[in-house]
């Protein structure tokens, strides 16, 4: 009998704590719209307080790195953790105009012999659900870093309420330059000929040298694309990462308008096939969000600027 007991308070114990919400969580959050690849890095620690749950959320997304304290509840029996009034960075803001949509965390304590996961959402508040769409998480919990003294060391350490964090120039990641010069692929070439070039911004250029950074938008999911400049390929079977792929491109002031294109090869793993290109004009900076597919080349058109 006392063996049988001994053995249910271990199992109860050993259950107990890998059921527990409280150490680090790590993992992606992905905004639920068709074809949306924008995506969050997410950390969360969590700590048991007094009647409720308290820690620190940490995300990045595009160019923003935020750390907030967090608030909430966990339910054992249901294993429902709800975390209120997290302020998340709209999915479609700019680096210039950031709006924030006000949001709860709910998730799932999702307990495995592989691991735990919670598993949830970001959901907007009611004033909220109009503009800012629910954002699908999973968090997975690292049970070297859940250690109970590490997780109250990053929580007493936290000092602001709200910190934004941008990289400059000398943090950019740089895969590849570009020197633009004409790239001969005929088959590319072809196909391009085929497909219909779509203007989706225009812009007056103040400058005869523009320099172009060009990124995957959101999640890496494996797109390649090649590089039109006034119809002429410069870029070829480029796959898209993090990390920019450069091209500094003069202007030609021969033309009235200069045109660039950006050619899908694939679609990637989530359609349609998705840059976010950055072009600098002397001080000023756009950042221009292009969508291409296998039957539109998404294009900038840009104009050099009367003085």
């Amino acid at each position: 009998m006392q063996k049988t007991l001994l053995i249910f308070l271990l199992l109860f114990s050993l259950s107990s704590r890998s059921q527990s919400v409280f150490g680090y969580w790590y993992g992606d959050a992905t905004v639920k719209i068709k074809n949306s690849a924008n995506n969050y890095l997410v950390e969360l620690i969590l700590q048991p307080e007094k009647n409720y749950v308290k820690g620190v959320l940490n995300y990045y997304f595009k160019d923003t790195y935020r750390s907030l304290q967090v608030k909430g509840n966990y339910n054992a029996a249901t294993r429902q953790l709800v975390l209120y009034d997290i302020p998340v960075v709209y999915h479609a803001s700019i680096s210039s105009f950031e709006v924030d949509c006000m949001m709860n965390f709910q998730a799932t304590l999702r307990v495995a012999q592989a691991g735990s996961d919670l598993v949830g959402a970001f959901i907007s508040l009611p004033e909220y659900k109009n503009m800012c769409p629910t954002i699908n998480t999973t968090l997975h919990f690292n049970t070297d870093i859940s250690k109970k003294d590490s997780v109250l060391k990053a929580i007493s350490e936290y000092k602001e309420e709200y910190q934004v964090w941008k990289p400059s120039a000398t943090d950019t990641l740089v895969a590849v330059n570009i020197t633009p010069r004409k790239v001969v692929n005929y088959v590319t070439e072809s196909e391009y000929t085929k497909r219909e070039n779509v203007v989706t911004h225009e812009l007056e250029a103040e400058s005869d040298m523009l320099k172009l950074d060009i990124y995957d938008n959101g999640e890496i999911d494996g797109d390649i694309i090649s590089v039109f400049f006034n119809k002429q390929l410069i870029l070829s079977n480029q796959k898209l990462t993090h990390k920019s792929i450069h091209i500094d491109i003069p202007l030609d002031t021969t033309k009235t308008d200069n045109e660039i294109s950006m050619f899908a090869e694939n679609l990637g793993l989530i359609p349609p096939n998705t840059a976010l290109m950055v072009i600098t004009d002397g001080k000023k900076k756009y950042e221009i969000r292009l969508a291409s597919n296998l039957e539109k080349n998404a294009t900038i058109r840009i104009r050099r600027k009367k003085n």
